[in-house]
């Protein structure tokens, strides 16, 4: 098999790492994240119309009856309709929206009925505590990574994992505050999925690197990189490419509830397969690993050349 030298553009590469980030942080300093209700608080309602409903006229409706700030979106298909009602507004009133529509509906359709499908009421307070435990999620999820790399492999690793994982959470976030796509309890769910999925890619590429080092004598470091990488590409790219076909395909037919989720997936297993390569690998390189890094001790009345394989 040919060897690709990876690590002769890991300069080019975090350079590109830098700029997305910088982007990223940028945007959530400035724009923020559009929070879901589950960050929020506020009433949801669902509606289903027995005919083609008009989003405009639905909002138009929903500003003269004294629904100020209402978010109106099509749910799946042009008779489904999902209303999200700011925080002031209480489960009662989600309620009697229902009968706001179906009066402005009866007066265009008079046959037609609008049918109540679900109703959702998160208060302030949860919201605020959703939030507060899932970024307590992020960081314990981070911190047990942490932990297991160093344990299984080197100090070097682990930071070098850990450092691929920010990134990755880093430009996935990002990605929602620079679209304006809404952030809430679904993405936060695929986020640590991605978490998970680029740390299992990370520690494929980590494992072979470490058998390397142990079997190939006579190589430089970014040598033994680059056969490493070169030799796990191809389980690499099978396993992202066919797990973003079924993401793909949630995404485009999966409906309103799950395309948050899908995106997340999308967004997030690209940029943990790219990671794995150009950011965990690199970091470690730079930070000087050696052979001598992954050789046990040697232990007493037994010499070293002979634990190494």
């Amino acid at each position: 098999m040919k060897t690709i030298h990876f690590m002769g553009q890991r300069k080019w590469a975090l350079l590109f790492s830098l700029a997305l980030i910088v982007v990223s942080i940028g945007s959530l300093a400035t724009r923020q994240l559009n929070w879901g209700l589950d960050f929020t608080g506020g009433t949801l309602v669902e509606v289903h119309y027995s005919a083609t409903a008009s989003l405009e006229a639905v909002r138009n409706t929903l500003e003269t009856k004294g629904f100020a700030g209402a978010t109106v979106v099509s749910f799946g298909s042009d008779r489904d309709v999902m209303i999200r009602l700011p925080q002031g507004y209480s489960d009662q009133q989600g309620t009697e929206l229902l009968g706001v529509l179906q009066e402005a509906f009866v007066a265009v359709e008079p046959t037609g009925t609008v049918e109540l499908r679900r109703t959702e009421f998160v208060g302030p307070q949860v919201g605020d505590e959703l939030r507060e435990q899932g970024g307590l999620a992020l960081l314990l999820a981070l911190a047990l990574v942490t932990l297991y790399i160093a344990f299984r492999f080197q100090l070097k690793f682990a930071l070098g994992a850990v450092a691929a994982l920010i990134h990755d959470v880093i430009i996935t976030v990002g990605f929602f505050s620079v679209t304006g796509m809404e952030f809430d309890l679904t993405v936060l769910a695929a986020l640590m999925a991605v978490i998970g999925y680029s740390i299992n890619d990370t520690i494929v590429v980590f494992d072979r690197i470490r058998e390397n080092f142990r079997k190939i004598r006579r190589a430089e470091p970014a040598e033994v990189l680059d056969i490493s990488i070169t030799e796990t590409l191809g389980r690499t790219l099978a396993t992202s490419g066919t797990t973003l076909l079924v993401v793909v395909a949630l995404a485009l037919f999966g409906g309103e509830m799950i395309f948050g989720f899908a995106i997340t997936l999308l967004v997030g297993i690209t940029i943990g397969t790219y990671s794995s390569i150009y950011v965990a690998s690199a970091l470690v390189l730079m930070m000087g690993v050696t052979k001598d890094d992954l050789i046990p001790p040697a232990k007493e009345g037994i010499e070293q050349d002979n634990l190494t394989p």
